[in-house]
């Protein structure tokens, strides 16, 4: 068995091959940027007004004659002399001879003639060629994750397609032969199935679509069958139940004749202690513990920061935040602890039912309290770290 912080090394240490491929900007939301983004133009790239107003070349007059109209769109070209004015709208091209804006709001007009009220200074309210970004200029750099915003800055700039790392395929298998799939009347000995929805929406709300989940009896035959179909699939397996020491536990053997490298077994934590590590080539497998709060705690301490690695993040750990403990909390385990908690302005407190098989306050908390091993007293308003378990998704 190791400690939290030696299968933590092991995660960070894990080499992971990257995959890139190119996809559509409107495709490309919550993706990492596998290469610089370069403007292949101005932007803007023609002189825009910043107001609805009038353009005119820039004097101590007030009065100045209408002559023209450019609206947003206009391609037409305008030419202006001095005490005229052209009245133009916000993001149409400004008159090469132009050199100021006048707002609306600063001008009486009557028939063609307008009489400036207040008289900014030369230059202003004109969006010169370039203001935002210069053609050839780095405006993305590789690492970006893609936002609504920056897909809609790629749009601006006529980008159509660009190079994003690809996020793993991942199959999900679930092992227990008293396991019985929710929407019918529970059988007596049974229990619902949860831990594959469970962790096909942690998966969706990283932005993992492809996901294929798999059932396996609890027999070696059935298991190691199951095993080869799942890594057939994905990229990372995550396997759910059956990697105890129990007469009906196959998972670790059912890997080993799958010809799976164990990375890591055991870790001294509470919940979560029978956790499996493994690869096989470029193929990662996590063994998740089979009671849910358990498997949940594992996906965010472990197995999001290799899905994050695959997709190219460079920071991959879910935030750590530090916080207030409301209350005095006695560890008398000698592991690692992760609680269920609730952070509020910098005070934590830490939610009942904190047993490896309850969900509901795993439900309403916000944060993971992490109690290290060797702590065995917090007093109230000690100093504690939290996983912030709002630090990933789109």
């Amino acid at each position: 068995m190791i400690s939290v912080q030696q299968a933590l090394h092991i995660i960070d240490s894990t080499m992971i091959s990257q995959h890139i491929k190119k996809v559509k900007i409107s495709k490309s939301l919550g993706f990492i940027l596998a290469e610089d983004i370069s403007a292949p133009i101005n932007m803007p790239s023609f002189r825009q007004s910043a107001m609805d107003g009038y353009a005119i070349i820039w004097s101590d007059k007030t009065d100045y004659k209408v002559t023209e109209e450019s609206k947003a769109g206009d391609a037409k070209q305008i030419t202006l002399h001095p005490l005229e004015a052209v009245r133009i709208f916000t993001g149409a091209k400004v008159p090469d001879d132009a050199d100021t804006v006048i707002m609306q709001e600063h001008v009486t007009k009557k028939e063609n003639t307008i009489s400036i009220t207040k008289m900014p200074k030369q230059g202003a309210n004109v969006r010169p060629i370039g203001e935002q970004v210069n053609a050839g200029e780095v405006v993305l750099k590789k690492g970006t994750r893609l936002n609504e915003a920056a897909i809609g800055f790629l749009a601006g700039l006529g980008i159509t397609k660009i190079a994003v790392y690809k996020t793993p395929k991942v199959s999900v298998l679930v092992t227990g032969n008293e396991l019985q799939q929710h929407g019918k009347p529970l059988k007596e000995g049974a229990i619902y199935e949860s831990n594959s929805v469970m962790l096909e929406m942690a998966l969706h709300r990283f932005g993992i679509k492809k996901i294929k989940t798999f059932k396996a009896k609890d027999t070696l035959k059935a298991t190691k069958k199951t095993i080869k179909k799942a890594l057939d699939y994905g990229d990372i397996l995550l396997i759910s139940g059956g990697i105890s020491v129990g007469d009906y536990d196959f998972v670790k053997e059912a890997l080993d004749i799958n010809n799976v490298d164990e990375l890591f077994y055991k870790i001294n934590q509470k919940p979560g202690k029978p956790l499996w590590f493994g690869k096989k080539d470029q193929q990662f497998v996590f063994a998740l513990p089979g009671n849910p709060a358990s498997a949940l705690t594992c996906f965010y301490v472990y197995v999001l920061p290799i899905l994050k690695k695959y997709s190219g993040f460079s920071d991959y750990h879910l935030p750590r935040i530090e916080a207030n403990i409301n209350s005095a909390f006695k560890n008398t385990s000698g592991k690692t602890l992760f609680l269920k908690a609730y952070c509020k302005d910098g005070d934590v407190s830490i939610l009942p039912s904190q047993q490896s098989s309850m969900l509901n306050t795993f439900a309403t908390s916000n944060v993971l309290v992490t109690i290290p091993e060797a702590i065995e007293n917090l007093e109230s308003q000690d100093k504690v770290t939290c996983i912030s378990l709002d630090g990933y998704g789109n």
